[in-house]
C-alpha cells in the first residue's frame, strides 16, 4: 500500500502522522536531524508549557491577524483537547496561577517517549537524517546516509518548521523548493525574540536579573510578563509578547508601576524628602530598588525633579534598543506559507495532495502555550484532511 508521507519530525509532524495512522494508512515520517522533536525537547528544558487553560475566545486573540483563519482549526483542538491528549499519553498535568499548563515532571522527554511509543504501535515509521531536496516527477527526493532516496506517497504533510533555531532543524531552506513550484510565501521575520540593548557599564551588576511587576508597551501591544536583563539586551515572555511591534520599529516603553496610577505616584513623590537623595527618596516612597531602579537610571537620567514629570517617566520609561535579536536566535518566526496559498484543509492550491502545518505557515503567537497549541492543532487538522484525501483515492501527480 502506498504510504502517507510526513516531512518534519517536530510536534506538528508527529501529530499529523498520528492522525494518518489512525485512519489506517501506512505512514513514514522523515526528519533531517539525527532525532525527532529537538526544538520541542529544548523548549521543555525550562518546563514544557503545553497550552494556556483559558476560555476559547480569549485564547484565540493570541493569534492576532491569523485568528479568523485559525479559528476552526483551534476550536477543533483547543486547550482542553491538548490537555486530554497529554493525559491519554500518561502525563500528569498541572495549571499554574497564570493558566499555563505543564506536565507535572516539568520535562518534555517523558511525553515524547510515550508519544513515540504510541506512534510506533500504530506502525508509524520514522527515518532520521533524511533531508528533503526536491522532487523527481511525483516522487519526493531525500539526501540520506545511504544516498538519494525516493518516496512517491499517496499524500504528503509538510511540517518543516519556520526559520529560527537552525541547529535544531528549523532552517527555512524548504522555502525555495516551494517557491519554485508557485507557492506564495511571506518573508520570514523573527517572532518571540528578545531585543538588543547596548548597556552601559552601570548595568553590569544586574545581568541575569529578572524585571518583575512591570508592563511593557509597544504600539498597540502590551504585556505584564517578566523579562530578564541579559548581556545583549532583554529576554523573556514580557518582551516576546510585544516583539511583533518592535520588529516594525515601534518604540518600546516600560511601566515600572503598572498597579499604581500616575496621580498616586505623583502624590507619593511630592512628599518632602528632606536631605535624602533622589534615589533614596524613590526607594523610600516607592520601594524602587534593584533591577527596576537600575533600568530607570539607565534610560531616565537625568531624572526630572518635578514629581509629576518623574511620575510620568516611571509610567512610560523609554527603552532604547537596537531592534529584535537575529532571526536564528528567535524562538519562532512570522512568515512562511501564505494563507492564500492554502485551501481550508491546509492543502496547497498549487500542489494538490500536499498539506502544510505548524510554524511553516504564516502565523505567529506569543509563548505561554499558544505556539505549541497552534502546532498541535494545525498538525492534527492537516493530518485528518490528508487522510480523507488519500482515502478518496484522488490522484494528482506532480508536474
Amino acid at each position: 500500500m502506498t504510504p502517507a508521507l510526513v516531512i518534519g519530525g517536530g510536534p506538528t509532524g508527529l501529530m499529523a502522522a498520528g492522525e494518518l495512522a489512525r485512519a489506517g494508512l501506512p505512514v513514514i515520517v522523515v526528519e533531517a536531524k539525527p532525532s525527532v522533536a529537538r526544538k520541542f525537547l529544548m523548549a521543555g528544558k525550562s518546563g514544557l508549557n503545553l497550552t494556556k487553560d483559558e476560555p476559547f475566545e480569549q485564547l484565540i486573540t493570541a493569534y492576532g491577524g491569523a485568528a479568523d483563519w485559525l479559528r476552526p482549526i483551534l476550536a477543533d483542538f483547543d486547550a482542553g483537547a491538548v490537555q486530554d491528549w497529554a493525559r491519554d499519553l500518561g502525563q500528569d498535568l498541572f495549571t499554574g496561577s497564570t493558566g499555563r499548563v505543564f506536565p507535572r515532571v516539568m520535562k518534555a522527554s517523558p511525553l515524547l517517549r510515550a508519544w513515540l511509543a504510541e506512534l510506533a504501535g500504530r506502525g508509524v515509521a520514522i527515518r532520521t537524517r533524511w533531508r528533503w531536496t526536491g522532487w523527481d516527477g511525483a516522487a519526493f527526493l531525500f539526501d540520506t546516509p545511504s544516498g538519494i532516496q525516493r518516496i512517491e506517497p499517496a499524500v504528503t504533510v509538510l511540517a518543516l518548521g519556520g526559520a529560527s533555531w537552525a541547529r535544531l532543524g528549523s532552517d527555512g531552506q524548504w522555502a525555495g523548493l516551494l517557491a519554485a513550484r508557485g507557492v506564495d510565501l511571506s518573508p520570514f521575520e523573527p517572532a518571540n525574540a528578545g531585543v538588543l540593548v547596548d548597556w552601559s557599564n552601570h548595568m553590569t551588576p544586574f545581568m541575569s536579573q529578572p524585571l518583575k511587576s512591570v508592563a511593557w508597551h509597544a504600539g498597540a501591544l502590551s504585556s505584564r510578563g517578566e523579562a530578564v536583563i541579559s548581556v545583549r539586551g532583554l529576554e523573556g515572555g514580557g518582551i516576546y509578547s510585544v516583539s511583533a511591534a518592535l520588529r516594525d520599529g515601534v518604540a518600546l516603553t516600560v511601566d515600572l508601576f503598572p498597579d499604581l496610577a500616575e496621580t498616586e505616584l505623583t502624590r507619593r513623590l511630592a512628599k518632602s524628602r528632606g536631605k535624602a537623595s533622589q534615589s533614596a527618596h524613590l526607594r523610600k516612597s516607592l520601594k524602587l530598588a534593584g533591577a527596576r531602579a537600575a533600568l530607570l537610571m539607565e534610560f531616565g537620567r537625568p531624572l526630572p525633579q518635578d514629581p509629576a514629570a518623574l511620575a510620568a517617566l516611571l509610567k512610560a520609561l523609554p527603552v532604547r534598543h537596537a531592534g529584535p535579536r537575529p532571526m536564528d536566535e528567535a524562538i519562532s518566526t512570522a512568515g512562511g506559507v501564505a494563507r492564500g496559498a492554502l485551501d481550508d484543509t491546509l492543502m496547497l492550491r498549487a500542489l494538490p495532495g500536499v498539506f502544510c502545518a505548524g510554524e511553516m505557515l504564516d502565523w505567529e503567537a506569543p509563548t505561554g502555550g499558544y505556539l505549541l497549541t497552534g502546532c498541535f492543532a494545525t498538525g492534527r487538522w492537516a493530518g485528518r484532511a490528508a487522510a480523507r484525501w488519500a482515502q478518496a483515492g484522488i490522484s494528482a501527480p506532480m508536474r
